[in-house]
């Protein structure tokens, strides 16, 4: 399973504290060798703050002595930064100061809050820089929910156009999603989105950058809750400009779409041709069980490899830290698309073969299958009781359907051509400083 893991293709977009809780869930998970693994958790570790950790992963006394002084250094600097930042939070606990950050919180980049406290409460502009800083050292030691409180204080203060802003949203969102915090993570995200697709940045490219980061750290909210994986199909299949950047800059991303598609009961339907549209185009970029079932299933028409396929899918989720918990549903979901395509194939099946397969009596196949047509709404499907068949209508598609479908597609090639032209100019540009 080690080929199918993605942690190394996540990582370059994640934060190193979102790094952390994946290599928590592989390593009991036996797919690499464990004492390569503990090495890398260390080294991840030893980017932060987070001393005590750090050591747990060495034997009892058996820490290098330089990680009790660098433990000292931090507690030292823990209590000199505080000593800073104890002035900032006196005024910003007060009744009168909470009471208009409760009324202005939401208008981000409004200097009203600032001007109200520089005017009235002996505000300075050096105290955001203070605030900043603390919040960034607490996160850096794992206190989330200190982080928490302190980047939405900043976030309250500064205007959108400053330097450390977005630095702000990201830190603010992780350390809800390190807290589990999922409605406040939510609402982080959407901030981040809104800024983003702002665009304030200095090229396209730096763009698909962030939007690439984007698309990785909204995986930790939208699966977990539970219209997420819907979500996850309005941002990066229905918005032309988030699933160029997955095709552009992280193909990997495509099985989180898949299982989202898969599995959602409201959009299934209406998102599946799309995706395999996409799947198709990016087969040369990125494979792996999940995308190539529905390559078997919708393209190559080979029942039996999307069966095995399958069968490795059920390996690949419950390895995979974002989808694991979706693992039944999956399972389910895709079992009845191997039934309606097998059926739609051969535009009939009889109920007694059906029965033979299910493991059922005829009677219990046929209840099956009405169940089967009346909850997922199979577009065509029909019992003839009297020949004993299953039969699958052919809806025929119009030209007006084709043409639409045609364009489509070659407007989403040609964003898809216009973003690779501007990585390519980007990486010569840098390649040439």
């Amino acid at each position: 399973m080690a080929e199918f893991d993605l942690t190394r293709k996540m990582a370059p977009f994640l934060d190193t504290h979102l790094i952390i809780p994946l290599l928590e869930f592989i390593e009991p998970r036996k797919i690499y060798e464990e004492h390569s693994l503990v090495e890398m958790h260390r080294k991840v570790l030893m980017r932060t703050n987070m001393m005590d950790s750090i050591m747990e992963t060495y034997p009892d006394g058996k820490a290098p002595e330089q990680l009790e002084k660098r433990r000292d250094q931090i507690l030292q600097e823990r209590d000199e930064l505080k000593a800073k930042v104890d002035v900032v939070v006196e005024i910003l606990e007060r009744d009168s100061v909470k009471e208009m950050m409760e009324t202005t919180r939401e208008r981000d980049g409004n200097n009203k809050l600032l001007d109200y406290l520089m005017n009235n409460h002996g505000f300075s502009v050096d105290m955001l820089d203070t605030l900043f800083k603390y919040a960034k050292f607490q996160y850096e030691c794992g206190n989330y929910s200190a982080t928490s409180v302190l980047l939405l204080h900043f976030r309250s203060l500064v205007p959108v156009h400053d330097p450390n802003y977005l630095n702000a949203l990201y830190g603010k969102l992780a350390s809800e999603i390190l807290l589990q915090e999922w409605e406040h993570a939510k609402d982080d995200l959407a901030k981040l989105r809104a800024y983003i697709d702002s665009n304030p940045f200095d090229s396209e490219w730096e763009l698909v950058q962030q939007r690439a980061w984007f698309i990785h750290w909204s995986l930790f909210v939208y699966f977990n809750y539970p219209k997420g994986r819907d979500d996850v199909i309005d941002v990066l299949l229905n918005q032309q400009a988030y699933l160029n950047t997955v095709q552009v800059a992280c193909p990997h991303v495509l099985r989180y779409l898949t299982v989202a598609v898969v599995t959602s009961k409201n959009r299934q339907k209406n998102s599946l041709k799309d995706l395999v549209r996409v799947i198709e185009l990016e087969r040369h970029a990125y494979q792996d069980p999940v995308t190539d079932f529905l390559t078997c299933l919708y393209i190559d028409y080979d029942f039996d490899a999307a069966q095995l396929k399958l069968r490795q899918c059920e390996q690949v989720l419950s390895n995979d830290f974002f989808l694991t918990a979706c693992l039944d549903d999956f399972r389910e979901c895709a079992r009845l698309l191997i039934f309606e395509m097998f059926c739609r194939i051969h535009e009939c099946i009889s109920l007694e073969m059906l029965a033979q397969r299910l493991n059922m009596k005829q009677v219990e196949a046929e209840r099956w299958i009405v169940d089967l047509i009346r909850n997922y709404r199979i577009d065509g499907a029909k019992i003839d009781s009297k020949l004993a068949q299953v039969v699958m209508g052919i809806k025929s598609v119009s030209i007006h359907e084709q043409v639409a479908e045609n364009t489509k597609r070659l407007s989403a090639r040609a964003q898809q051509m216009a973003l690779q032209l501007e990585k390519m100019r980007s990486e010569k540009k840098k390649s040439t400083d």
